[in-house]
């Protein structure tokens, strides 16, 4: 069991929960042999959802720029406490501003897709920025910038 998971470990890191799940899909796995298996990897610092949180969460800040919403909500499904991912989030957004990854998210939906060109354009941006978790009073401001600068008002 304990070799098990070390495999799961070594292929992806994942939280406490997340690998008991895993284990206790396996043969002959009872709730105390998956206990025991994750207090001795908790133990040897193997496993820690603080620190896997702190990862997870500055990792995908770093690879795409997404609000802290979706951040939340990814951590929650990858079933980490609600504590421990506060405490994640506010450690990511305090080194990476939301209104910085804002910023680079519609930078980077620019030079796919262009300017917003009409009201519809500038609906589709907002409805993209909401999507990737950014709070809704930010993503407003920033459209309503954008637009004031690009949109063409009888188009």
């Amino acid at each position: 069991m304990f070799q098990r998971a070390g495999k799961l470990l070594a292929a992806k890191t994942r939280s406490v929960a997340e690998l008991r799940e895993r284990l206790m899909e396996g043969r002959g796995a009872t709730r105390d042999n998956v206990d025991e298996v994750i207090a001795r990897l908790r133990e040897y610092g193997y496993l820690d959802d603080a620190k896997f949180a702190q990862s997870y969460a500055s990792l995908r800040v770093r690879e795409r720029p997404i609000g802290r919403r979706r951040l939340a909500r990814d951590l929650w499904l990858k079933k980490i406490d609600k504590e421990t991912a506060e405490v994640a989030l506010d450690e990511v957004f305090a080194a990476t501003p939301e209104d910085e990854l804002i910023d680079r998210a519609i930078a980077k939906r620019i030079r796919l897709r262009g300017k917003p060109k009409s009201r519809e354009d500038a609906k589709k941006l907002f409805d993209h920025l909401i999507r990737q978790g950014f709070a809704f009073e930010l993503v407003s401001d920033k459209v309503r910038a954008l637009a004031k600068n690009e949109v063409d008002e009888t188009a």
